[in-house]
């Protein structure tokens, strides 16, 4: 398949009734956070499914067709193809193959210079750790990681920044927390609800990895200062007499 030919299918699997329930779900009205965004009503395993349908075949010049797609479940479609590119690239046996690594290389590009086209929470949730936080345990030729990921985190656009923090995911549960730590140190005083909301995620994920004196001594210099939906999820794992000390902050 093309990636007109997916893209005409998936329209033709349009549901007009689970389209405006995903709407107002995500938030498309003026003045929110995925103003404008189009849907086609598509639940996230129907989309799955034409990713599963068509494995690997399409090549990978024609994945930014979809990413540039206005249907919201085409990008997702778009970005989790690049999911599974990247996770055949990352077999323990081709970590260091250097055809592998160009190839890891090549769909970490892409998928950061079309970074703004996963313009809503579940897009970056759902394909940066399995990118980017993946790309960040192996072997690379794109320079410094640290300088790439502070791109993200100091850009203006508010995708890049969440592709930033929500990456750590996959780093933290490597057994490697300190990007986390460094992004929501950095994130810390974000003005936006999402961004609160992920950084608390991802330093939740700290605790729950076996770090939680680690998230304590983050606690300990920044709760007084956290927006309290960002503590509230850092907690949530903690007991109920310690989740009312920090709270207390």
């Amino acid at each position: 398949m093309t990636a007109k030919e997916i893209i005409k299918y998936m329209e033709s699997l349009r549901d007009e009734k689970q389209r405006q329930e995903l709407m107002r779900f995500f938030k498309t009205g003026p003045g929110q956070y995925g103003e404008g965004d189009e849907f086609l009503g598509l639940k996230v395993p129907q989309t799955r499914q034409v990713v599963k349908l068509v494995g690997l075949d399409l090549p990978v010049d024609e994945v930014p067709e979809l990413l540039m797609s206005p249907w919201h479940e085409v990008r997702l479609c778009g970005l989790l193809m690049l999911v599974e590119r990247f996770a055949q690239l990352a077999k323990k046996k081709l970590e260091n193959d250097e055809a592998a690594i160009q190839g890891r290389d090549d769909i970490v590009t892409m998928y950061l210079k079309h970074a703004e086209r996963a313009n809503n929470w579940d897009l970056v949730d759902l394909s940066a750790p399995k990118t980017v936080g993946h790309w960040l345990l192996l072997p690379t030729r794109l320079g410094d990681k640290r300088e790439i990921m502070d791109g993200l985190a100091a850009s203006p656009n508010l995708w890049r920044q969440r592709i930033s923090i929500v990456s750590t995911w996959k780093t933290t549960q490597a057994g490697d927390p300190s990007w986390c730590m460094r992004y929501a140190e950095w994130h810390l005083h974000h003005p936006h609800d999402l961004m609160h909301k992920a950084v608390g995620w991802m330093l939740r994920e700290v605790g729950k990895r076996g770090n939680m004196d680690l998230l304590r001594d983050f606690l300990d210099r920044h709760a007084h200062e956290m927006p309290r939906t960002m503590l509230r999820y850092a907690i949530e794992k903690m007991t109920d007499d310690e989740r009312r000390y920090w709270m207390a902050c």
